[in-house]
């Protein structure tokens, strides 16, 4: 562990290396910075394209580096032994130079090495600290916020782990329970977890630069489940599924890749609804995919079990709109099929 000396009856603040590369790790980045610890190197993805016209971006975590003036690194890979050895050599050099007290990684997006687990093992008693969007062993891997969402999980939360080889498989540090709302997208549970992942992970440095000694807990081997990064044709809706899926599926794809379905060769993308099964009975006549229903409250849409309103939605080359303006400006009808 580092040199926590105590100078004028205070502990010396932490020199963090940070890891991170989307807008989850960009919300605990910000949250450090506002603590008395300092970040003094930031790793982070290299910069891809994006958006309409596919122009190159920086990473959310980059953008905030650039702005308080923080160095970086962004190595293409972090294996020694990989298709970029160069760039992986190179940033190990300078991360064994760097004088730093402990690293902490949020949704990097890179496997870490054994070498580098080694180097933050010798910083810290926690090593490479860890913040993950789930409860572990549950959901371990790249997307776990939209899996707990579309797999009906009541609850997720937040684990500060030790950093393994293994995917996710360190022991847990701390971690804090969450109810997933009814109404939850991924964006609206991302945005609640990354406010407690700072939170726990602020109280974990505190713990870190007092001295505290850890009590780490194993991951239990049972519950163990993995969190595939989405893929866009996992978007396509299937009417034939039961609304309540269809509703968790669109929940789960919001903000991206979004949930998408066809009518009359047009393409749609639906942001938001709500399964009304438990108000509104299925015709016995309508075919999945059929509309029932057009109001101010939405359109309502048969599925393969149950009714499914669409409160927001998008066509394709069109802004994204509340149901009550689409139906404005465009014209659907009782008994137009998606498929």
């Amino acid at each position: 562990m580092g040199d926590f000396a105590k100078c004028g009856g205070k502990l010396r603040p932490l020199k963090i290396v940070y890891a991170g590369t989307p807008e989850f790790a960009k919300i605990i980045l910000s949250s450090i910075l506002q603590t008395a610890h300092q970040v003094v190197l930031v790793m982070t993805q290299p910069d891809r394209p994006s958006g309409r016209g596919l122009k190159i971006h920086p990473s959310p975590v980059k953008e905030v580096a650039l702005d308080k003036n923080i160095p970086l690194l962004q190595p293409t890979s972090l294996k020694l032994d990989g298709k970029y050895p160069q760039e992986a050599s190179e940033a190990k050099s300078i991360l064994e130079q760097l004088d730093f007290d402990v690293m902490v990684v949020a949704a990097y997006g890179l496997i870490l090495p054994k070498w580098l687990l080694a180097l933050a093992e010798s910083k810290s008693q926690l090593g490479c600290i860890n913040v993950h969007a789930s409860l572990l062993p549950r959901w371990r891997g790249a997307a776990p916020i939209h899996r707990a969402i579309w797999s009906g999980d009541v609850e997720t939360g937040t684990c500060i782990m030790k950093m393994a080889e293994g995917l996710d498989t360190g022991p847990i540090i701390a971690q804090d329970r969450l109810n997933i709302q009814t109404f939850d997208t991924t964006q609206t549970l991302h945005d609640r977890l990354a406010s407690q992942g700072a939170r726990l992970l602020n109280e974990t440095l505190n713990d870190v630069a007092h001295g505290k000694e850890f009590q780490l807990i194993n991951q239990s081997e049972i519950g163990v489940t993995y969190a595939q990064k989405i893929l866009k044709e996992e978007a396509l809706i299937d009417w034939s599924q039961d609304a309540q899926i269809i509703n968790r599926q669109i929940r789960a794809l919001n903000p991206g890749p979004v949930a998408f379905t066809h009518s009359l060769d047009v393409l749609y993308k639906f942001w938001l609804s709500e399964d009304i099964s438990d108000v509104v009975t299925q015709h016995r006549s309508a075919t999945p995919g059929e509309i029932l229903e057009i109001n101010e409250l939405g359109i309502e849409i048969a599925c393969g079990k149950g009714v499914l309103r669409i409160l927001e939605l998008q066509k394709a080359g069109s802004k994204r709109a509340t149901s009550k303006q689409f139906i404005q400006t465009n014209s659907f009808h009782v008994g137009q099929k998606f498929n």
